[in-house]
């Protein structure tokens, strides 16, 4: 703000000589004062567009600076000890920061990415920004998205807030924080959003590869060892979780939208444990090329129907292609997992379904996923 209170006084001494020199030779220099006044203006357009461009580089600043200090303190680094055998020493314990995750429960709620935590005979330990660090005492892993939700033993821990991810507009600045190669914690990126309801064969950074789906694009740096941590507004709001990058590209990452996040966060809370709607199939979209070249009708072709589950018992067979939902048509854009994941447990789901030419209707009762 100094550099804008300078630049203030300089635009009044300018104009006071100015005014001067008019005075002074109002009578004798018409032809000098009209250029001194045409130079006067052009000074005058000079300065004010400098000042505006200092303030909103101090604006910018600024709110980025009060994100990072409102949220850090409930972003964590998630740590994982395992057991080593080294045929020199024998087996050992080897610790190493793995990902990040954010805080949404003072009483110890933590939200990271589901493969973060993947491994069910590794200890995974939380450390704060402070440096105390907790034992993780249960993991909930959502079976459909990749999302895990800690519990650790804890009170009056700090917290961030969660946006709304519907509210998202291209372009829109955006702060990642997270625990940037495993090693450098609360690293802090700053960039925009690049797109929404992106639909993309992601890595993690660290070897792994996922489908993800209508997520969010960003160009915010994210390296690996950020999976999990908060995509914020300037506002500090948590609108995305950051769950990977794309491999052979530079400034690409992608986000899960925290809407998506919410209803399961808010079920979690209610009945202690991850609540998800379940068909029980596997299926591939088939797309309007793949329709065409394999002469299928468009929707959700499946390879299998899990046994015991609500698609067993409405009679879906592997081969079938479900083509609406309740009316609506399933196609790549509207695809039959997030069709599902629009429901709860116990919806009736009237499915339109193409078996070898044949036009049948069925009515699927969901059930609740199994945890993982």
């Amino acid at each position: 703000m100094q550099n804008a209170q300078n630049t203030k006084n300089r635009l009044v001494l300018v104009a006071a000589i100015t005014l001067v020199v008019l005075a002074a030779g109002l009578n004798y220099a018409g032809p000098q004062i009209e250029q001194l006044w045409e130079n006067f203006k052009d000074s005058l357009v000079q300065v004010q567009t400098q000042t505006t461009t200092e303030q909103k580089i101090i604006s910018e600043e600024s709110a980025v600076i009060e994100v990072v200090e409102k949220a850090s303190p409930a972003v964590v680094s998630i740590a994982a000890k395992q057991v080593v055998f080294s045929p020199f020493t024998g087996p050992a314990a080897e610790e190493s920061g793995i990902g990040t995750g954010f805080i949404v429960g003072s009483d110890g709620l933590i939200l990271t990415n589901k493969h973060v935590v993947s491994s069910e005979k590794t200890r995974y330990r939380v450390v704060l920004k402070d440096g105390t660090d907790y034992p993780v005492v249960a993991i909930h892993r959502d079976p459909f998205v990749d999302l895990a939700i800690l519990e650790i033993e804890a009170s009056g821990l700090p917290t961030v807030e969660l946006g709304d991810s519907a509210t998202l507009r291209v372009g829109q600045t955006v702060v990642a924080i997270g625990n940037a190669l495993g090693r450098f914690s609360n690293t802090v990126t700053v960039g925009v959003v690049s797109g929404i309801g992106r639909g993309v064969t992601a890595s993690s950074g660290y070897g792994k590869s996922e489908v993800l789906d209508d997520v969010i694009q960003t160009d915010a740096a994210l390296n690996p060892g950020n999976s999990g941590g908060p995509l914020l507004n300037l506002s500090g709001e948590v609108i995305g979780i950051n769950v990977a990058t794309t491999s052979g590209a530079e400034n690409i990452g992608f986000s899960i939208p925290v809407n998506a996040i919410k209803p399961v966060l808010t079920d979690f809370k209610a009945k202690g444990r991850i609540v998800r709607p379940f068909l029980g199939v596997e299926y591939v979209i088939v797309t309007e090329d793949l329709s065409v070249l394999r002469k299928l009708p468009q929707g959700a072709f499946i390879q299998k129907v899990v046994s015991g589950t609500p698609a067993e018992e409405a009679g879906l067979k592997a081969g079938d292609v479900i083509t609406k939902i309740d009316g609506e048509d399933i196609n790549e854009k509207h695809t039959l997992a997030q069709v599902i994941r629009g429901h709860k447990v116990g919806d009736k789901l009237q499915l339109t379904v193409n078996r070898n030419g044949e036009v049948l209707t069925m009515t699927a009762t969901l059930g609740e996923a199994p945890s993982t």
